[in-house]
């Protein structure tokens, strides 16, 4: 008896395979998340020239890259973008985007303004290895939806920094101690995240978004940049905003850690 080997059957299409449409519009995803690279590489171009003009485009296109990292997990999940482009890992790219443009390119701009004593510029180090530190935890994000430790809002930090009269060396106590804060455990508002708390911390930030919008764009150009009083009053009027984001999460940390333990599960030994 002659045995015949019998030819393999061809592999059978996998049944969740994305439609040649679908993988389009995942890689727009991804090409619209890596716009914030393009974006990052403009203002590195304004720092390197220097100057209040540049400064003013670049707080612009920071506030551009903060709409883009808004937006695209959106249209991420819109599109199920682990299913319609498996290969390719979407929130590695907005890792390294958001660390470029909120924590790289700010502190970059702390240091060509001069908003740090002159010499003592190496300390930014600080924030820079605090806030990679905090984009490395696993644990960033909590089950409840919130945000562990300062979560490496650079560019804002930066933005205050620039317009307000801080001087040099309150300037650099304020970097060194939102590093600090990075690692200590506080539950910080997640805007995106669902809860009451966060919905009204969405809501109200896109009030404060428009006004800091605002603000930048009537930054002084001049060589010689002079604040207007009217700037410095909008800058102070935006700060209501991080003041309640702040408040309201020690506040929220606190009650979390000074409020009543649940009582233990172990029954008393009894007499």
């Amino acid at each position: 008896m002659v045995e015949t080997l019998a030819s393999p059957a061809p592999p059978a299409a996998h049944a969740g395979a994305p439609s040649p449409l679908r993988r389009f519009l995942g890689w727009c995803v991804h090409a619209f998340t890596a716009s914030g690279i393009a974006i990052a590489a403009v203002i590195l171009a304004l720092l390197v020239r220097g100057g209040p003009d540049a400064f003013r485009w670049s707080f612009l296109l920071m506030l551009v890259a903060t709409l883009v990292d808004a937006v695209d997990g959106t249209f991420a999940r819109a599109v199920r973008i682990k299913e319609a482009v498996p290969s390719f890992d979407g929130r590695r790219l907005d890792d390294i985007t958001d660390f470029l443009t909120y924590t790289c390119l700010p502190l970059m701009l702390v240091w060509r303004a001069g908003l740090v004593p002159a010499g003592y510029e190496a300390w930014l180090i600080a924030p820079l290895l605090a806030s990679a530190y905090g984009f490395c935890q696993v644990d960033i994000k909590t089950h409840d939806g919130y945000f562990l430790g300062f979560p490496s809002l650079w560019n804002i930090v930066a933005l205050y920094l620039y317009v307000l009269p801080i001087p040099p060396w309150p300037a650099l106590s304020i970097l060194l101690v939102l590093a600090f804060l990075t690692f200590v455990p506080v539950k910080h508002l997640y805007p995106s995240q669902p809860g009451r708390l966060n919905r009204f911390a969405t809501i109200t930030g896109v009030f404060w978004g428009i006004l800091v919008v605002w603000l930048v764009w009537v930054l002084p150009t001049s060589s010689n940049p002079e604040f207007t009083d009217s700037t410095r009053t909008l800058a102070y009027v935006t700060l209501i905003y991080p003041a309640f984001y702040m408040g309201t999460s020690w506040y929220l940390t606190l009650r979390g850690w000074l409020g009543p333990r649940p009582e233990s599960a172990t029954p008393a030994t009894p007499r």
